[in-house]
């Protein structure tokens, strides 16, 4: 099994000097006493804690480079030379019918108030992140106007700087919070939903009462930890002040800014940034299924849940939990995943692969059905960024899987799209991009599209939110081509019997045949006949 280099990665910035390394430890097979750097050893022994994250944190988004022994290149889509699935009803099925461009990408969710997407993606909880605040125009109205669901992450109101809380603590006002919500509804047009994303510490503070009765929103998302993997969402801040406000909302921020000697050290320039922690969740199917009562009282139509790649316990749990409680949506996100917020170690070493995930939920989903249970719609995430690997989760998982949840592979068109507009005001517009053209609508291909549809109120798109719709309009094409190869044209046609295993490890994990076996017993039909 081909792994990741261990102490040393571009993610944290650290180098091994040696062209020969241990595998196991990473370190240099001749570790020299004077060595200038950098390995991950070398760079702790002076900036500690700093080391766990990648950086510069806030800047950049990361995933793990750990290369599991299985993973969706396992799994090849299968193509037919006959029939067609899912064409609307009482339409003639033939070459003038069956045509890729017919195929249809809508999904939906929910247990009983549906909510339909164009595409059978959505964004991944974009939170307290400094990334989701500063891109957060781009990101919700590309989701808006591609038609597709946009999480609002964790923490958004308790790191306010504006937030407003009444005697009780609760939040009274959230300016950051209204300004993303508002952003997001000023281009929904009825195709997805914004929803937001509740941890221990939103409950605490009453996000959920506040969202409700401002906005009136319909739906809401519970947590199971997992914000920065299983230690909780975090953040960093680079001034005293600040740390220490947010400890007085009472978060966990290492170091402890009311500390004289951390203060000290920060005077001294050694501590350059504090850590803003969650406090981890503890889940009983009581306590869940109160909550979820709870918040259908305060007026959610629908309210769905996000666990991450815990054991196979605490999914047997969220499956069982949510179809009881009736979840609308329960979006399972696999190792690795990620935006950019979790230790880097954790990142790679932490939880089940998404491929081993899905499989086990696949399964237990099985075990639910046959005893009369309703499975919840499901959404898989962790790593997806592109449409064949999304057409095969869904079929892999078929009927139960809905839609793939997306992290970085959603936030780099909205972060690109930003940045050509920064390059064409600033005059340095790289070669990569200039090739195409040296205006916004000679350099997007989508530019004239939208500005059909949306006429003066183009100037109120930003270039970001162009970038992922343009993204958006790929994907949407790319997965009709592999759909209509395929011989699905809707969504829900799309059959675990559309895939195959390239390896028998695959199958024996997955249960999706052997590619020597797929289809075996039909060919040997047809061949002795």
């Amino acid at each position: 099994m081909n792994l990741k280099q261990p102490n040393s990665n571009e993610a944290t910035g650290t180098v091994n000097r040696s062209r020969s390394v241990v595998p196991m430890s990473g370190l240099c097979t001749r570790c020299t006493d004077g060595c200038k750097g950098g390995c991950e050893i070398w760079l702790s022994s002076f900036r500690g804690r700093e080391v766990l994250y990648p950086g510069p944190f806030g800047e950049v988004t990361a995933g793990a480079d750990k290369n599991y022994p299985v993973d969706y290149s396992h799994l090849n889509i299968q193509g037919y030379a006959q029939g067609a699935k899912g064409l609307p009803e009482g339409l003639e099925i033939g070459s003038d019918t069956a045509l890729f461009s017919s195929v249809n990408t809508e999904t939906s969710y929910g247990w009983d108030r549906k909510v339909t997407m164009s595409l059978p993606i959505f964004t991944g909880a974009l939170g307290s992140t400094e990334i989701a605040r500063a891109n957060w125009e781009h990101f919700a109205i590309g989701a808006a106007i591609s038609g597709i669901t946009l999480v609002c992450g964790e923490n958004v109101c308790g790191i306010d700087p504006g937030l407003v809380r009444d005697s009780n603590g609760k939040v009274q006002k959230s300016p950051e919070m209204d300004r993303r919500i508002e952003i997001y509804r000023k281009f929904h047009q009825g195709l997805g939903e914004i929803l937001v994303q509740m941890n221990v510490e939103d409950t605490r503070l009453g996000t959920a009462e506040y969202v409700a009765s401002k906005h009136n929103l319909e739906t809401i998302e519970l947590k199971w930890g997992q914000g920065a993997k299983c230690i909780g969402g975090e953040i960093k801040v680079k001034s005293l002040e600040r740390a220490t406000e947010l400890k007085n909302r009472g978060y966990i921020v290492q170091p402890d800014p009311t500390r004289h000697d951390i203060q000290q050290a920060f005077k001294d320039g050694a501590i350059k940034e504090f850590e803003r922690h969650s406090r981890l969740g503890f889940v009983s199917k009581e306590g869940f299924l109160e909550e979820v009562d709870r918040l259908r009282d305060i007026g959610f139509k629908r309210v769905t849940l996000k666990t991450g790649a815990y054991s196979a316990k605490e999914l047997a749990m969220a499956l069982r939990y949510s179809s009881e409680a009736k979840i609308d949506l329960l979006t399972i996100d696999g190792a690795p995943g990620g935006t950019g917020m979790s230790p880097w170690p954790m990142m790679n070493e932490w939880g089940i692969p998404t491929f081993y995930l899905q499989s086990l939920a696949y399964q237990y989903a099985e075990m639910l059905k046959a005893k009369g249970i309703r499975v919840p719609d499901l959404a898989i995430a962790g790593g997806f960024a592109d449409e064949a690997n999304a057409f095969k989760a869904l079929a892999m998982g078929n009927p139960y899987f809905k839609a793939v949840c997306m992290g970085r592979g959603l936030m780099i068109p909205g972060m690109v799209g930003k940045n050509i507009e920064k390059w064409i005001e600033a005059g340095t517009l790289p070669k990569t991009v200039s090739k195409f053209g040296s205006t916004i609508p000679e350099i997007f291909v989508s530019y004239q599209e939208l500005k059909e549809k949306y006429g003066e109120r183009m100037s109120e798109i930003p270039v970001g939110a162009l970038g992922i719709y343009t993204y958006a309009q790929k994907f949407r094409t790319g997965l009709q081509q592999i759909m209509a190869g395929s011989r699905n044209f809707s969504v829900s046609s799309i059959s675990r019997s559309d895939l195959m295993s390239l390896t028998e490890e695959s199958a024996k994990i997955s249960g999706i045949p052997y590619v020597m076996d797929a289809y075996k017993d039909e060919a040997l039909d047809i061949l002795l006949a």
